[in-house]
This record gives structure tokens, sequence and C-alpha cells, in this order.
């Protein structure tokens, strides 16, 4: 799935062009490589999501197309 789908879906971003604007502007990072929005995200891979002086950091711990609000939480695993 493509990072900026997924972080749509997920809901860690809520807009989809939000997420293509933070990733082509290298706010994001896949496993410690800054990522396009079209980058393909898997199983186990890790972000990190600069938001301002704040960054977030999740596990991907499951991949779906679609999926309710308030299942979106379970699509991945916070690092702190």
């Amino acid at each position: 799935m493509r990072l900026d789908k997924y972080l749509k879906v997920s809901r860690l971003i809520k807009r989809r062009s939000v997420a293509k604007d933070a990733a082509d502007g290298g706010r994001i990072s896949i496993n410690g490589k800054t990522a396009k929005a079209a980058s393909e995200v898997k199983l186990g891979d890790l972000l990190e999501i600069g938001f301002g002086d704040k960054a977030v950091k999740v596990e991907i711990v499951e991949i779906r197309e679609t999926v309710r609000a308030e299942d979106a939480s379970k699509m991945y695993r916070s690092l702190g």
C-alpha cells in the first residue's frame, strides 16, 4: 500500500493530500530512510513522522484498504 494512503486509512494523518505534502517535504521516514508519498509500506515497517518539533514513531502491524474509525489505531503500534 502507498504511504500516503496508509497514513489516511490508519488516521495518523487525516487527509491524503496532507500526508502527500508531509512525505514530499521530507518529514516522513520508513525504516530510517526519507520516504515519498508513493513509497510502499509493509508489515513491520517503522514510520517516523515529524509534526513541527515533535516526532511520532510507529510500527505497522496491519494493512487494510478500509477500516472503521475505532479500529484504525489497531493498524499500528506506537513506539513513543
